[in-house]
């Protein structure tokens, strides 16, 4: 597990009608604060990153659809440096990963109907505090 990385078994309660996924709460592993909460929809096939925080660590739930994380640790003094870690995540596969600052994270949209993400951030956007590099750079095979 990439340093610093947190992958955390969530919740489903089966209720009348359908069911109640568990996010965060202000006790939980990886609460840092709170910032702001967002919605993200990534189409199938669709490949976003690379992005690096920072100051901003995510955490993020993907309720609907499938999507894969792909984390990559560039941070020097690291004991992972150079390492990528893979995650899949859905509702059969609810887990909610906390992203720490200064790792770079991408995904890809895996289901072929709607996939959202819900990102719990412990500071509001800032575009100043977000790097982009090309999907190319790290030379992962996102394929």
């Amino acid at each position: 597990m990439i340093n610093g990385l947190i992958l955390t078994p969530m919740k489903v309660i089966d209720v009348v009608g359908d069911s109640v996924l568990r996010a965060m709460s202000i006790g939980n592993v990886g609460y840092n604060g709170f910032g702001e909460a967002y919605f993200s929809t990534v189409k199938h096939n669709t490949i976003r990153g690379w992005k690096k925080h920072k100051e901003m660590t995510l955490n993020i739930v993907v309720p609907v659809g499938v999507i894969r994380f792909v984390v990559y640790d560039d941070r020097k003094n690291s004991s992972t440096f150079g390492s990528f870690q893979e995650f899949i995540l859905s509702k059969d596969n609810y887990n909610r990963i906390t992203i720490p600052p200064n790792v770079w994270v991408g995904f890809q949209g895996v289901g072929s109907e709607i996939n959202l993400l819900l990102n719990i951030a412990n500071i509001p956007h800032n575009d100043t505090e977000v790097d982009h590099a090309p999907l190319k750079s790290f030379g992962y095979d996102w394929i």
